[in-house]
């Protein structure tokens, strides 16, 4: 018998550390195993620290997998984000544990399920110049609202990519351009056009912030949450909607925008390899391909 805790840990210490795994990588892996345990408290009568690793095999996984999507009610792709976290954790597990072969191999075989395709959304030019329009620019916070909300529109960075963004990441006059580090770990150049590098020099003026400073800071000049970014997106989408009614019949994320600016290079005839790269995918599907 194998103890699964001190894998556990080892996974989490060593293995996600080697990785190099990002933040909400870890703390999405953290949730699905903390859900796991509870599970297992629950229909094994087992605490945590006395698992051991023929006691989660694939019919007790395939258990939890079902309670997911039966009692939580999570959709099939939340499910095979946490069976993707399980698949992880037992290859690492099978260097570790060759004894428990046979118990992982039966884990590692578990499919993800299908899930349909969505045809995605995205703002069209006039909701777009409505949403920009909304935040008050005769107040700071409406500035640096009006000045996110472009670079977000125009470039297609994540959530996460924009709330990493510092003052250091901007690059003005020719060639204007963000550095980010997106998925992966990997870093990536995006362009600025003229008239959104034009509003980010005025927001670096205004911001007068160090090389390391958050390029778009709250209210107490730390970094913004992805949680903040979502909510200033509702509150300026709910003004917005007053000039474009279109507006109100959608679900808007800031993901969205990401899908916008995939549209608009799509529009003006960027293939779309190039559009990949600019989005930072690893491969060329990019969203866009799926409104067709």
């Amino acid at each position: 018998m194998t103890a699964l805790a001190p894998i556990l840990q080892a996974y989490f210490t060593q293995r996600l550390a080697q990785r190099q795994a990002s933040p909400h990588t870890v703390a999405s892996y953290r949730d699905t195993f903390s859900l796991l345990l509870r599970f297992a408290q629950q229909h094994l009568g087992t605490p945590p620290s006395r698992l051991d690793v023929t006691d989660i095999d694939a019919a007790f996984i395939g258990a939890f997998l079902d309670n997911l999507e039966t009692e939580r009610g999570n959709c099939a792709a939340t499910r095979n984000n946490r069976l993707a976290a399980i698949h992880s954790l037992f290859s690492y597990a099978a260097l570790r544990c060759p004894e428990h072969a046979a118990t992982i191999s039966r884990v590692l075989a578990i499919p993800p399920k299908r899930t349909d395709t969505t045809i995605v959304s995205f703002l069209t030019t006039d909701e777009v110049e409505a949403l920009l329009a909304s935040p008050d620019r005769a107040t700071r916070p409406g500035r640096r609202d009006h000045a996110l909300l472009l670079v977000t529109v125009q470039t297609g960075l994540r959530v996460s990519e924009l709330t990493g963004l510092n003052c250091s990441d901007v690059t003005l006059g020719a060639g204007a351009n963000l550095r980010c580090r997106g998925k992966g770990r990997k870093e990536r150049c995006t362009p600025l056009t003229r008239p959104t590098a034009q509003v980010v020099r005025d927001w670096l003026t205004e911001r007068h912030g160090e090389p390391t400073d958050p390029l778009f800071p709250n209210r107490a000049d730390g970094r913004l949450s992805t949680d903040a970014v979502a909510d200033l997106l509702v509150k300026h989408l709910t003004t917005a909607a007053d000039r474009c009614p279109p507006l109100e019949a959608k679900r808007i994320s800031p993901h969205t925008l990401r899908h916008t600016a995939a549209m608009t290079l799509l529009r003006a005839g960027v293939d779309t390899s190039t559009i990949a790269l600019w989005l930072g995918h690893a491969g060329t599907k990019v969203e866009c391909s799926r409104f067709y």
